[in-house]
């Protein structure tokens, strides 16, 4: 869940708070007293008015663009500097831009990147295309589709083919339209063939998504066109082999099966074997086999009876650590706050030992607990794997990078005094390790329960939660305004509120 605010000087609170605090309004016919033709009309100007906010919404990320310049970057050759060129870049722009934009519209970084690109495309090599945009004359769809095939083309040359385009381009379909900027792209220029070709090579990735089918998930893999074909072909024939040999199943489903064999390759011992790494979280009241409310149980110890019990729980479910792999026993307060992690041999471990205080007795000591602080910058073995079960990706709001790209950041810098402790540790990809650690005018603050919150150079405030952890109960509506008082203003008090 995530939290926006804005926050500034008084003046500055008091206008944006002003204007924050206005409805989004539509003008809207009634639908229903509306004839076919009519019904027409107003959709036409819905989409007008669509194209007319996204060349609007052009300008805006341009002008904060304009606001975030690179002088305040990490130069070349310094400590912090990057190693790389983000694609796209945005000249003279801050790298930590399109980090904070995706803050701004609640979107991920990448999303946030192609729009800023975007409407820079518009500025420097469709103008035209931009005013027919803005003035609701070129719907959206066909603006983008001249932005994907002219985009890095030279500008000059994007100018040519946009005038003569443009004048055509809403009696084209998209598709039309699409071919027709790439036939006259490589007639007036042959080689941007081949610039298209090497920036999709840059572009390519393996990606997991959902799919809307009840628990499927779609891998989609960006290869070069001869690549992906001999790829299908293998998958093909095997599938072709299988349907043979008498395989009942659908050719679709033993086309599936196969790519996932031939990516886990389970029969190739030349290679290590596909290990797996199994996360199982439980609550305290399933430890103290409590149906009562959490506040009965919140703060329990967990004690070696506690561990008995959950192993037992998952021996008789069979849990076990497969081959090469391993299983990692979240407990959790009833909250989903995270209270202790451990692998099964370690609570084994505890579970037969005890108490080192009572080693014959039954007693309420805790055998687990989070791990504490070290008085050093490293984090321990335990605090890495602690902090890594509760974040299980980079903490930033809108990125969702995989654990195993982050880097486990302290929120306060323990060269200013911060704790090497769970409660001032997070997982940041590097990206935003590296914004929160060079970017000028960013706040990061982080509760002890793993909250955090972010805020932007331009006042956006977005909090977010560890997976697990519900979202706060909603509290009370405030009570109105007294006569004779004006409300607080937003930028008198530090987020969140």
């Amino acid at each position: 869940m995530q939290e926006v605010a804005v926050r500034g000087s008084r003046f500055e609170g008091a206008l944006a708070g002003a204007l924050g605090a206005r409805p989004v309004r539509v003008s809207r016919l009634p639908v229903e007293l509306l004839s076919d033709d009519q019904v027409a009309a107003e959709l036409a100007r819905v989409q007008a008015r669509r194209a007319m906010e996204a060349g609007y919404e052009a300008e805006l990320v341009l002008r904060l663009a304009e606001l975030r310049p690179d002088c305040d970057d990490p130069p070349p050759g310094t400590p912090g500097a990057r190693s790389w060129k983000p694609d796209p870049e945005l000249p003279g722009v801050s790298e930590f831009f399109p980090a904070e934009l995706a803050l701004v519209l609640n979107c991920g970084r990448v999303a946030a990147a192609k729009l800023a690109h975007r409407a820079w495309t518009f500025r420097e090599s469709l103008p035209g295309t931009w005013a027919a945009l803005a003035a609701g004359d070129l719907d959206e769809y066909r603006a983008r589709i001249l932005v994907e095939v002219l985009e890095y083309a030279d500008p000059g040359l994007a100018r040519r083919v946009e005038a003569r385009l443009l004048p055509e381009a809403v009696q084209l379909t998209a598709g039309r339209l699409r071919k027709r900027a790439l036939e006259l792209l490589l007639q007036l220029d042959p080689d941007a063939a081949e610039r298209r070709r090497e920036q999709a090579q840059r572009h390519a990735d393996v990606r997991l998504e959902p799919s809307p089918d009840e628990g499927m998930a779609r891998l989609t893999a960006d290869l070069p066109a001869e690549v992906a074909a001999a790829c299908h072909a293998v998958i093909d024939a095997l599938a072709a082999m299988l349907k043979a040999d008498g395989d009942p199943r659908p050719i679709g489903q033993l086309h599936t099966q196969v790519a996932a064999d031939l990516i886990l390759r389970p029969w190739d011992d030349s290679r290590p074997p596909v290990t797996a790494h199994l996360q199982i979280t439980a609550t305290l009241a399933s430890l103290a086999g409590s149906s009562t409310g959490c506040g009965a149980v919140n703060g329990l110890p967990i004690t070696a009876a506690h561990l008995r019990d959950l192993l037992a729980r998952l021996d008789a479910l069979g849990v076990q650590a497969p081959d090469g792999g391993s299983v990692t026993v979240a407990l959790t307060d009833d909250d989903g706050t995270l209270r202790a992690t451990g692998t099964l041999d370690r609570l084994r471990r505890l579970a037969a030992h005890g108490c080192t205080q009572h080693p014959d007795e039954q007693c309420d000591c805790a055998v687990l607990d989070r791990p504490t602080a070290k008085d050093r910058y490293t984090p321990s073995a335990a605090q890495q794997a602690f902090i890594r079960t509760r974040d299980r990706s980079c903490r930033f709001p809108t990125c969702g990078q995989r654990i195993g790209w982050a880097d486990t950041d302290h929120v306060i810098p323990h060269a200013a005094g911060g704790a090497t402790d769970c409660a001032n540790l997070c997982c940041l990809c590097r990206s935003h390790h590296r914004l929160k650690t060079f970017a000028r005018g960013w706040r990061f603050e982080m509760g002890a329960d793993g909250t955090l919150t972010v805020t932007t150079p331009s006042g956006i405030t977005r909090t977010t939660r560890p997976p697990g952890m519900p979202p706060p109960a909603p509290t009370a509506d405030p009570p109105p305004d007294v006569a004779g008082q004006s409300p607080a203003c937003p930028g008198d008090h530090r987020p969140p509120f």
